[in-house]
């Protein structure tokens, strides 16, 4: 199983991988859904941390759009609880292939999870 928070700060360190190496894109991903206690001080604090357009696109890519494009400043209740959603409760729930853009060797296969 992965989540996003763990997806959002993966990138490639394989031998020729120097460039483009993040995101890692997913393929062939099933998502599984699971609740997940919500603390919105952890989310404050890990905000920072965030690389914001490549979490915003890996969500989009498995069907969530509750992210804006661009990072809000006003960090209000609604958006926070639809971070906690994306970055904690969306999983993938079998095998994954993490596949990188242009330099990358062929693709890369974790089996049930990161």
């Amino acid at each position: 199983m992965v989540r996003l928070i763990t997806h959002n700060l993966l990138a490639c360190h394989v031998k020729g991988c120097t460039s483009n190496n993040f995101p890692l894109q997913f393929q062939d991903v099933q998502i599984e859904l699971r609740e997940a206690d919500y603390n919105a001080d952890f989310l404050k604090a890990f905000l920072p941390k965030l690389e914001w357009k490549a979490l915003v696109d890996s969500a989009r890519k498995l069907g969530d759009t509750s992210l804006p494009l661009e990072q809000p400043e006003m960090l209000d209740n609604d958006f926070l609880k639809n971070l906690h959603h994306v970055l904690l409760e969306v999983l993938s729930n079998r095998r994954y292939h993490l596949q990188l853009l242009d330099e990358s060797p062929p693709r890369y296969m974790s089996r049930k999870g990161v």
